[in-house]
């Protein structure tokens, strides 16, 4: 594929929004707004609203590391500005 930087950006801060967008669901979504809520229900014996504020959302940061790794990877395939 062509060069099109324009298209490659778009492509690009489109990841970048929905990976942002689920880090702020997680975060402060379900370990803020969302947790008086799900601490009704309970996991590993703790509060799923204090789990998700304490060790979930780190998990699910970590996995959007390489979610981004490899989205990115792909991104730059298509637009052929990969590294070798």
């Amino acid at each position: 594929m062509q060069h099109d930087s324009q298209a490659y950006w778009k492509a690009t801060l489109g990841l970048i929004r929905n990976v942002l967008i689920v880090w702020f669901v997680v975060s402060y979504g379900f370990g803020i707004l969302l947790a008086p809520m799900l601490n009704n229900i309970s996991l590993g014996g703790y509060p799923l609203g204090f789990w998700f504020a304490q060790q979930g959302s780190i998990y699910v940061f970590v996995a959007l590391i390489f979610f981004y790794a490899k989205q990115m990877g792909k991104i730059d395939e298509k637009f052929d500005v990969h590294e070798d």
